[in-house]
């Protein structure tokens, strides 16, 4: 999505994937985000991430998305089922008691 002057105030959820923002003096800067929080209040924009990597290579940027954030997103997936299942079988047992 975009962001222009002006917009209307909000709070959204990001997911990996590719940020392109302006700065001030009007450069154009590419980050590869993993999944944060974007908060825009006034004339202000604010990101919060759990990881990012900045480069001019938009070819390598795609790529850190692809490899690093989506595959630990999916072994951090994998590893809150497991304590989901373990969480279960603990209450299943206290229940027997």
């Amino acid at each position: 999505f975009c962001l222009l002057p002006r917009h209307v105030d909000c709070v959204a959820a990001l997911i990996p994937g590719l940020l392109i923002y302006h700065d001030a003096q009007g450069e154009e800067h590419i980050l590869a985000v993993d999944a944060g929080t974007l908060v825009k209040w006034g004339p202000e924009v604010r990101v919060s991430v759990r990881r990012a990597v900045q480069s001019t290579d938009l070819a390598a940027l795609k790529d850190t998305v692809e490899q690093q954030f989506k595959r630990l997103d999916e072994h951090e997936s994998s590893a809150r089922s497991a304590l989901a299942r373990l969480e279960a079988s603990v209450m299943r047992r206290f229940v027997e008691l």
